[in-house]
């Protein structure tokens, strides 16, 4: 891994892969935006949320999303290496995380928590699978930027998860409560971290 990675344009860029988990993550919500709206009443929006959720938006949605797709124009994949294809595999994890999260997200059941497919094994598995996608594209192109951006990504959704969690046990009190209990925040690490 270079500390300048080689900037070209080119067919075989990384765009490939941020193009593919930005339309699995949005193309979900997106068909069913109604019902994805619905899920989201009586949320609190915009300046309405803890200052920590902002800036974990901000950050993410706001800085890192734009950075990224456009620093993986310039990206090229790095073929036949082992970085390639270990971070190919890490990279189709969190895709798959986000895909069916995604889908879930859409199709549960309104008016209680998801807690079914991978929200049961992550009580943000969006956000999880995000991490891993960032993190397979940067190992395939060998790239310590986009390292640090999947880092930076995780740790600003893990203070914003804190304050959407406490919304969420508000909105569906007892059942949230239990499924906190039963479900780690992130996948693979124990419930209260």
């Amino acid at each position: 891994m270079s500390f300048v990675p080689a900037f070209e344009i080119g067919i075989w860029n990384a765009w490939i892969l941020t193009v593919i988990l930005y339309t699995a993550a949005f193309v979900p919500l997106s068909i069913d935006s109604q019902k994805a709206d619905r899920r989201m009443e009586g949320e609190p929006k915009g300046s309405e949320l803890e200052k920590v959720t902002r800036i974990a938006q901000i950050i993410t949605h706001m800085i890192i999303m734009p950075f990224t797709f456009l620093y993986s124009i310039f990206l090229p994949l790095n073929f036949g290496t082992w970085w390639f294809y270990v971070g190919l595999l890490i990279y189709l994890l969190g895709l798959a995380m986000v895909l069916m999260s995604s889908i879930e997200f859409v199709n549960a059941p309104l008016g209680e928590p998801i807690t079914k497919g991978v929200y049961a094994y992550s009580r943000n598995p969006m956000y999880a699978g995000s991490f891993f996608a960032y993190t397979g594209i940067g190992l395939a192109c060998a790239s310590w930027i986009f390292l640090l951006c999947a880092l930076v990504w995780i740790v600003s959704w893990h203070f914003g998860v804190v304050e959407e969690e406490k919304i969420l046990l508000a909105k569906y009190g007892e059942a949230y409560k239990q499924y906190m209990e039963r479900t780690s925040r992130w996948m693979g690490l124990p419930k209260n971290v």
